[in-house]
């Protein structure tokens, strides 16, 4: 599967499918070089962990940032999309994640078994948040089964005492996770959905703007920063 059938297999229109891939292997992948922050083209690296560490230069450049400002966003969604790419193609990120907590010697064992299951989506994280929201924390839907405990601020971005933060989290259903963790939909303070204008018929997704949650002082600058860094803006 190549990075543009992924981005549509995930929702994106053509057109934004089309961009963002454009953008991966065309402008993003020649500063990469001329920086000399790699020798192969950006689409030809496969492991997660060194896409990661090697779109962290990249959006430092100076170039980067002065695009993506003028283009609304869009080359740090395209880096950001590709990273999700790779991670969905090889589930890289939760095995590394896992590793460097059980390597950690600066953590207890308690705090690293909870780490670990927080990681995936189990544990006190996951019961905490059943607690809290009882039920989908936007539908109330109450079937746990279907339930997935998400982040607001992204794991890769969070410190451990932040992913352990049940206030960073919320209980959704699959198509809401989803939408979410791609940036399709976010949350204003006071609760209000926010839809992205690149996610196609979000209508059939039973994603409305009707649709809203009842967020605490506690969850906004968490939900900020999703608003921030990872919800899409128009591309």
């Amino acid at each position: 599967m190549t990075f543009e059938q992924w981005l549509l297999s995930v929702g994106k229109s053509p057109k934004s499918a089309k961009n963002y891939a454009s953008a991966v292997a065309g402008p993003i992948n020649k500063w990469a070089i001329e920086a000399s922050l790699t020798d192969i083209d950006i689409s030809d690296i496969t492991s997660f962990k060194e896409f990661n560490r090697i779109a962290a230069k990249i959006k430092e450049l100076l170039v980067f940032i002065d695009h993506d400002q003028k283009g609304n966003g869009m080359y740090k969604a395209a880096l950001n999309h590709y990273a999700s790419f790779l991670n969905d193609l090889s589930g890289e990120s939760v095995l590394d994640d896992i590793e460097r907590i059980n390597l950690d010697t600066m953590i207890s064992a308690t705090e690293k078994k909870a780490l670990i299951n927080a990681r995936i989506g189990q544990g006190a994280f996951r019961y905490n948040l059943i607690n809290y929201w009882n039920g989908c924390a936007v539908t109330k839907f109450k079937n746990y089964n279907f339930l997935v405990a998400s982040h607001i601020k992204p794991w890769r971005f969070s410190n451990n005492d932040e992913r352990l933060n049940s206030y960073n989290g919320l209980l959704l259903t699959p198509n809401l996770d989803k939408a979410f963790d791609l940036g399709h939909i976010s949350f204003k303070e006071n609760g209000t959905i926010l839809i992205s204008e690149n996610l196609d018929e979000a209508d059939l997704l039973g994603i409305n703007s009707d649709l809203r949650i009842s967020l605490s002082k506690k969850h906004l600058a968490f939900m900020e920063f999703h608003r921030s860094a990872i919800f899409e803006k128009q591309l």
